[in-house]
Parts: structure tokens; C-alpha cells; sequence
């Protein structure tokens, strides 16, 4: 799921890096930086955080026009519809 997630990021034109974070960043999450959103994650959070942090990044985009296995688009809903509430 985070290989899927990495390149719906990619198609979506959003950088995805990973980096030692502090840990007052609680994971990392989508930014803009000089106009271009990136998706800064912790490189040493789990594969699950790392799956969360980029679930939520890109649930936060227009991701419909990506393809997205079933899974992969239930938990990008999930964390879609958890940021409306």
C-alpha cells in the first residue's frame, strides 16, 4: 500500500520524502514548499505511520483521477471523511 500511495503522489505532482523528524512533528504531512506541495514523512516512523502520514497527505488532494486499488481508496476515504468531522 505505501508503494501504491508513493505514486498516486507522484501522479498527483506531489514529492514524497522521508526524513529524520523531530519528534514534536508527529510523523511529518503534506506542505507547500515553494508553491509545490510535498509529503514529508518520518523515515523512521513503521510502515504503518508512513502508510497513515501519506493516506492522509493524499486524501487531502483531488486523487479520484488516479487509480487506486479498492483498499488503497477505502483508507484514503476513511481519512478523508475523519478530516471533515
Amino acid at each position: 500500500m505505501l508503494d501504491e500511495l508513493e505514486e498516486a503522489a507522484r501522479k498527483l505532482g506531489v514529492k514524497v520524502s522521508y526524513e529524520s523528524l523531530a519528534a514534536t512533528v508527529d510523523g511529518g504531512g503534506l506542505c507547500k514548499v515553494k508553491g509545490e506541495y510535498r509529503v514529508i514523512i518520518d523515515k523512521r516512523g513503521t510502515v504503518g505511520e508512513k502508510v497513515a502520514t501519506l493516506a492522509m497527505a493524499v486524501a487531502r488532494l483531488d486523487a479520484d483521477a488516479v487509480f487506486l486499488s479498492p483498499e488503497t481508496r477505502k483508507v484514503i476515504t476513511q481519512y478523508r471523511s475523519s478530516s471533515r468531522a
